[in-house]
C-alpha cells in the first residue's frame, strides 16, 4: 500500500514538473497586464521614463508619446504621455493612431515570406519572373539639369526579391536626381503618398521603367523596394494586398487596430503630426498630404512601404511574434526557422558596421558598441518618429511612438527611450 502512495505521489510530482517546465517553453500568445513590474526590472529606475518623457512635454520639446514595454510577455510600461491635439489640449492617449510610415515594411516582408513559405517564389528570383515590366534593368549614368533627359546604362544584372527585402536593388526614394526623374515620370511623392486615384500595380510598372541608382545587389539604398514586393504579393497571391495583409497578418495577430486606410470612426483619434525645431516651439506641420493620407483622398493607393496607421499595442502583437519565432495569439504566422533566417544580416557591410536582415537591422557585433541593446536585436521605425526594438536575448520589446516630423530638436528621442529602458533591467 505505501509503495502505491509513494508511487501516486512522484507520479503526480514529476507530471507537475513536466507541466512547469512545458509552460516555461511556450511562448506567450497574449500580453499579461499587471501592476506589479516584474522583478527583472527596478520599479524605481523605470518610472525615469515617466519623468523623463513628462519633462519633454511640459517644456514642448515634443506633443507626444506612447511606450510599450514587455519581458517574457509580460508587460511592464505601457503610458502615453502628451497630447493628441496640442492646440485643443487633446490627451494623447495609449490606443491613439499614429503615422507607422515605415513600420509598414516589416509587415510587408513577413506577407512576402508566406509566399515563400508556401512555395510560391523563391528570394534570388528576379522579379521580373512576375513583374515583367523589370526585364532589362537600367542604371542611371547622367542627367540634364535643363531639360530632366537622362542617360542610362543596362545593369549588371537582374533585380531579385532578395535585392528589394534587403534594400539592394538600387531602387530609391529618389536623390536630388531621381527624384526629379520621378516626378517627370509620375511617381507619388516620398514615401508614395498619393490622394489621387492610382494603384500600385500602376505606379510600379512606371518605376520598374526609372532608373536605378547602382547595380544590385552594390549597395544598401533605402527606398520604395518593399512597395514593388507589395504588388509581387498581389500577383502572386490573386488578391489585392491590402486584404492579403489582413488575412495572413493582421486578423491572425489580432492586430484589430492597424489599417491602410483609417475607418472614419477611427480618425478623430489619429494623432496630429507636429514639427520642432530647436528654438521655435511646436507647431502642426504644414504637410496636409502627410497630416491627411490616412484617411482622405481615392484611397486607392496602398503603399506596402510606408502606408499603414496604427496603434502601438497593435504592433506590439507584431514585435512579440517575431520575438516568439513566428507565433502569437495562438496563430503561427510563420515557421521559427524563416524567422531564424529573417534576422540573418543579408547584406554584409553594405551597412558600415549594422547589418540588415529581411525586414529589420541586424545588430550585429560590430555594432554593439553604438547601442545598450543586446548583439542580436532588431530595430526600425518609420519617419514621423515611431520605433521599435526586439531583444531575443533579453526575451524583450520596446515601442516608441510619437509623430513629430522633421524634429531638429537635436534630440534622438527613440535612442533615450532605448536607454530608459535598458538602465532599468537588474
Amino acid at each position: 500500500m505505501n509503495h502505491i502512495k509513494i508511487y501516486l505521489s512522484l507520479t503526480i510530482l514529476l507530471h507537475f514538473f513536466v507541466a512547469c517546465f512545458a509552460q516555461n517553453d511556450n511562448k506567450p500568445q497574449k500580453f499579461i497586464y499587471s501592476q506589479k513590474v516584474t522583478s527583472n526590472f527596478d520599479p524605481v529606475r523605470l518610472a525615469r521614463l515617466d519623468s523623463v518623457f513628462q519633462k519633454l512635454v511640459d517644456n514642448g520639446t515634443i506633443p507626444q508619446a506612447v511606450t510599450f514595454v514587455a519581458q517574457h510577455g509580460k508587460v511592464v510600461h505601457f503610458k502615453s504621455f502628451g497630447w493628441r491635439n496640442v492646440e485643443n489640449k487633446i490627451p494623447c492617449q495609449k490606443d491613439d493612431y499614429f503615422r507607422m510610415a515605415s513600420q509598414t515594411k516589416a509587415i510587408t516582408a513577413v506577407a512576402v515570406m508566406t509566399l515563400f513559405e508556401e512555395g510560391k517564389i523563391c528570394l534570388d528570383d528576379p522579379i521580373k519572373k512576375y513583374i515583367p515590366e523589370f526585364e532589362n534593368p537600367q542604371v542611371l549614368v547622367s542627367f540634364n539639369e535643363n531639360d530632366s533627359t537622362f542617360t542610362t546604362r543596362p545593369a549588371k544584372k537582374d533585380i531579385s526579391i532578395r535585392n528589394l527585402l534587403t534594400h539592394t536593388s538600387g531602387i530609391s526614394y529618389g536623390n536630388s536626381t531621381t527624384r526629379k526623374i520621378y516626378d517627370k515620370m509620375g511617381i507619388p511623392v516620398s514615401p508614395l503618398y498619393s490622394l489621387e486615384n492610382k494603384k500600385l500595380g500602376d505606379v510600379i510598372k512606371i518605376l520598374a521603367k526609372c532608373p536605378l541608382e547602382h547595380d544590385p545587389g552594390e549597395k544598401f539604398t533605402y527606398g520604395m523596394s518593399l512597395d514593388v514586393l507589395g504588388y509581387l504579393i498581389e500577383v502572386v497571391s490573386g488578391e489585392p494586398v491590402d486584404q492579403y495583409i489582413k488575412e495572413k497578418v493582421l486578423e491572425p495577430l489580432g492586430m484589430k487596430h492597424t489599417f491602410f486606410t483609417l475607418p472614419n470612426e477611427n480618425v478623430n483619434r489619429l494623432v496630429t503630426l507636429y514639427q520642432k525645431d530647436k528654438n521655435t516651439p511646436l507647431v502642426p506641420n504644414p504637410n496636409q498630404l502627410y497630416q491627411t493620407y490616412p484617411y482622405v483622398g481615392a484611397q486607392t493607393l496602398f503603399s506596402t512601404g510606408a502606408g499603414m496607421t496604427g496603434t502601438i499595442e497593435d504592433y506590439a502583437r507584431f514585435c512579440q511574434m517575431i520575438l516568439n519565432g513566428g507565433e502569437f495569439n495562438g496563430k503561427r504566422i510563420l515557421g521559427r526557422k524563416t524567422i531564424e533566417f529573417m534576422r540573418r544580416n543579408q547584406v554584409k557591410d553594405l551597412r558600415g558596421e549594422i547589418g540588415f536582415g529581411l525586414a529589420f537591422d541586424d545588430f550585429r557585433p560590430k555594432y554593439i558598441h553604438e547601442s545598450i541593446a543586446s548583439e542580436g536585436s532588431m530595430r526600425w521605425g518609420g519617419m514621423f518618429g515611431t520605433d521599435y526594438v526586439i531583444d531575443p536575448k533579453e526575451d524583450l520589446i520596446l515601442l516608441f511612438y510619437i509623430n513629430l516630423q522633421p524634429n531638429n530638436t537635436g534630440q534622438d528621442f527613440k535612442v533615450l527611450f532605448h536607454n530608459l529602458v535598458y538602465q532599468a533591467l537588474k
